[in-house]
């Protein structure tokens, strides 16, 4: 397999543990918190910085948005040398109690058939959709002693951002998924396939039973801060 086409940066300018994000704008913040921080890549609108958290290497990078876009990502992370992907994000949720600005932590995920990155790599076949159990534990202790407010629980990963028909949070729900995103299941599909570690962490943005209005990125900022440092904290351990 030749490439990466995307990520034009070196092997060892990529570290093993890596935070992969869907906004450009969410990479420059979190990389602010990273000491001797290095853009090593900005080719095809993808910025990657690499730098230092409490003498831990690691690497920020953006994944793009849809399973298409970031299974490319995530593939060439891997080429480059990743071990340990986590995916920070945000999702809509599903259920009336859940607030706008909590954490969610995946436990599994789930998507349609069709969805477009794994249904080319593994057609008809359904994939095992659940992060890392070991990466997914440091997470949720350090989300613990950081006292935030989380829940953990099943998203499914949906291919359009706006197609979703009036019926679509009640079907999902009936499965027991509780928020929707768009790229859990690609990276936790890849990370089986290639033989890497997952895991994500999900911001709701809105609460799609209620029709609550999307928190925008500047509305997030001290959310992804908070998620950020729970995970950069949880790589110590890893």
């Amino acid at each position: 397999m030749r490439g990466p086409y995307h990520i034009l940066a070196k092997p060892e300018q990529i570290a093993e543990k890596v935070i992969a994000v869907g906004d450009p704008a969410r990479v420059e913040q979190i990389s602010s918190l990273l000491k001797n921080a290095k853009l090593v890549n900005t080719n095809r609108g993808f910025p990657v910085y690499t730098g230092e958290f409490d003498g831990e290497v690691v690497t920020i990078a953006c994944h793009g948005i849809g399973g298409p876009s970031s299974s490319i990502i995530f593939e060439e992370l891997r080429m480059l040398g990743a071990e340990i992907i986590v995916r920070l994000g945000t999702a809509g949720a599903f259920l009336a109690e859940m607030e706008p600005g909590e954490l969610l932590i995946p436990d599994s995920v789930s998507c349609f058939s069709t969805y477009g990155a794994l249904s080319t790599y593994a057609p008809g076949v359904h994939l095992p959709l659940a992060p890392n159990y070991e990466v997914m534990e440091a997470i949720v202790q350090e989300a613990r002693k950081a006292g935030a407010k989380f829940r953990i629980g099943a998203v499914v990963s949906n291919d359009a951002f706006y197609a979703e028909d009036p019926h679509f949070v009640e079907k999902w729900r009936g499965y027991g998924v509780i928020a929707v995103e768009m790229e859990c299941a690609a990276l936790f599909g890849l990370a089986r396939i290639r033989g890497f570690k997952s895991a994500a962490v999900l911001i709701i943005s809105n609460n799609i039973v209620r029709d609550t209005p999307m928190l925008l990125a500047d509305q997030i900022r001290e959310r992804v801060e908070e998620a950020a440092k729970i995970i950069l904290n949880a790589f110590k351990k890893l």
